[in-house]
């Protein structure tokens, strides 16, 4: 392939949310082409980019192109630029996800349950699919990966850092879905792709995954953004006298997430950690350290009440209970509906390994998540503000009554006191705010000072 299309990949991933490489040089060294999407124009197939970085990694990026014969003005936000492609001639390739015939192709593979050499779209047994006609639409949040909607009725999330093996989010919504769990959006179908690397080894996995669409859904963490906003407008005001509250939904998501996690227990099983995954477990969350501290300066004066919590859990003399967990929950991955609150996203932290992201777990790492995620809400918001002594005051109370709100409801879901496991809890909110210093360091340097604050709130008592 044309080394003009690997700099203009390398351009093109470098500003994207979804480029895990941010930060770091890097360089496409790959590029695997999957069969056509149809046999005419417009002209799109699937590509798997490699791409290594100056340490050595490597990750592999599902990419869709589009081949236009001429430059299109509307696409300009899409362009990777022209170049001359050795079956098609002089093209401008295009990130086909913007391209809406693209995007109707993607559709199209579906209802043909098409089975081409390296892409098979697979339906779920009695899933209704839009229609054909449906227009396919880029959602404008920025996650991890790209979603396309397809009127009201379903959603395409395309995975752009793909694994070889099982994506634990087609995986869970599979299996919830077959069991008929109340806090997802059933599963329609999937996309599987076969691709090679750089030295030419065969690799196998998840591409996208299609999802009823939630009509009624209105995103979590905007509503908590708007609960934090509805206070500090008011300043003297505390949040249980503001109209805004959001205590009563925090508690109900604590009772969903809880369900959530029992339905994963029944159907992937459960087990306890023995002493040797209890030691590796540690040791993981005291190497994320060590190397933050290298990305994140700030970090070192953190760095012993950190060491604290994880030194407390290498002597906890209790069990720990794992299962299928999350993985990576957030208020962004959760949305209101009419019929209560749904959970999205289950492809667990974008950072890890598909391994780890699918190896039992304990479901207070999600709980410590969502908690942290109580702490980013009130602290995102609170920047906007300017911050104020009184201000600030306001938001950690805010953070604080909904933290309590979700442990409570967690807890009533679970059948016991998620607080009593303190060590454990701690530890998890520890390592998950570790890892949040070094993406807003490479990420969003102006928002470093939000999981600052939680380290010091998590200080251990003198």
């Amino acid at each position: 392939m044309s080394s003009l299309l690997h700099e203009q990949l390398e351009a093109y991933f470098a500003g994207r949310r979804w480029f895990a490489g941010k930060g770091r040089g890097f360089r496409v060294t790959h590029v695997h082409a999957l069969p056509w999407l149809a046999d005419s124009e417009p002209w799109v197939r699937i590509e798997v980019v490699t791409v290594e970085y100056d340490d050595g990694a490597t990750d592999a990026y599902q990419f869709p192109i589009c081949y236009l014969p001429e430059a299109d003005p509307n696409l300009a936000h899409a362009a990777l630029g022209p170049f001359e492609h050795p079956d098609l001639g002089p093209v401008v390739a295009y990130d086909a996800v913007y391209v809406k015939p693209a995007a109707d192709l993607l559709l199209e593979g579906f209802w043909r349950q098409q089975r081409l050499d390296g892409v098979t779209f697979t339906v779920v047994e009695g899933a209704e699919l839009p229609a054909t006609s449906t227009p396919g639409t880029v959602m404008t949040a920025e996650q991890s990966n790209t979603s396309i909607a397809y009127g009201e009725d379903a959603v395409l999330k395309l995975f752009r850092r793909v694994s070889a093996g099982f994506n634990p989010d087609i995986e869970i919504h599979e299996a919830l879905t077959r069991h008929g769990g109340e806090h997802v959006a059933p599963l329609l179908g999937w996309i599987d792709g076969v691709w090679a690397d750089a030295d030419g080894s065969p690799h196998d996995g998840h591409l996208g995954m299609l999802q009823e669409f939630l009509r009624t859904a209105t995103d979590g963490w905007d509503i908590a953004l708007a609960s934090v906003r509805d206070l500090l407008v008011e300043e003297d005001l505390h949040p249980d006298e503001v109209g805004g509250d959001f205590a009563g939904e925090a508690e109900r998501l604590g009772e969903a997430t809880a369900e959530v996690h029992a339905d994963l227990a029944r159907l992937f099983g459960t087990g306890t950690l023995t002493t040797d995954q209890r030691k590796r477990l540690v040791d993981a969350m005291r190497q994320r350290l060590d190397k933050a501290l290298s990305i994140v300066p700030e970090l070192e004066e953190h760095a012993n009440g950190l060491r604290h919590h994880f030194d407390n859990l290498a002597d906890l003399d209790e069990p720990i209970f794992v299962q299928r967990v999350h993985g990576d929950f957030h208020l962004g991955q959760t949305l209101r509906t009419v019929k209560g609150w749904k959970i999205i996203d289950f492809e667990g932290e974008p950072a890890k390994s598909l391994p780890e992201r699918a190896a039992l777990d304990s479901p207070l790492r999600d709980v410590a998540g969502m908690l942290r995620s109580f702490d980013y809400a009130a602290g995102a918001t609170l920047q906007q503000f300017g911050g104020s002594e009184q201000l600030r005051y306001r938001s950690t109370e805010w953070s604080t009554r909904n933290r309590a709100a979700f442990l409570n409801g967690y807890s009533s879901g679970r059948g016991e006191d998620a607080s009593e496991h303190q060590v454990l809890l701690r530890a998890y909110e520890a390592d998950k705010a570790v890892y949040e210093a070094v993406y807003e360091t490479r990420n969003r340097p102006g928002w470093l000072r939000i999981p600052l604050r939680a380290l010091a709130r998590l200080a251990p008592e003198e």
